[in-house]
């Protein structure tokens, strides 16, 4: 006749809710994150997120653009050029983040899920025809029209 002490069983309840539960894995338990760790069931604040926004014009401002003798613009993000493009290349609608020639703007967000940032496009006579706010979002792709 096998006999277990109460030092035992105390021993082998404590195995079987370890084995039942399993160790916690501290992580980014966000899908959205670009830190995002599947194993992870335990968030430990570390996410870090990211958004897009693509600016684009169509071929009525790219027109005008070349009526006013603007050959190239080039776009600033918080005082930081971000891209520059000839004003005779235009859309005929809106792309997609990341698409060739696009004017593609990548954010890192730090562990915030929101961000604004100012924006301002100037052509190569120095004059600025758009100016104001973006507002990232987190893993999303935004795009921004340009119209006149």
């Amino acid at each position: 006749m096998n006999k277990f002490s109460i030092g035992s069983l105390g021993l082998m309840g404590l195995a079987v809710a370890v084995a039942l539960t399993g160790c916690q894995v501290d992580g980014c338990t966000d899908a959205n994150a670009v830190n995002y760790d599947p194993a992870a069931d335990n968030f430990d604040g570390s996410c870090e997120y990211e958004g897009e926004i693509v600016l684009w014009y169509g071929e009525a401002v790219s027109t005008e653009l070349l009526d006013w003798e603007s050959a190239s613009l080039s776009f600033y993000v918080d005082g930081q050029i971000v891209g520059s493009t000839a004003t005779s290349v235009y859309w005929t609608g809106a792309p997609n983040c990341g698409d060739n020639a696009s004017i593609t703007i990548t954010k890192d967000l730090g562990n915030s899920t929101a961000l604004a940032a100012t924006y301002e496009v100037v052509d190569d006579w120095g004059d600025t025809w758009w100016s104001g706010v973006l507002n990232f979002e987190a893993n999303t792709c935004l795009q921004l029209e340009l119209t006149l």
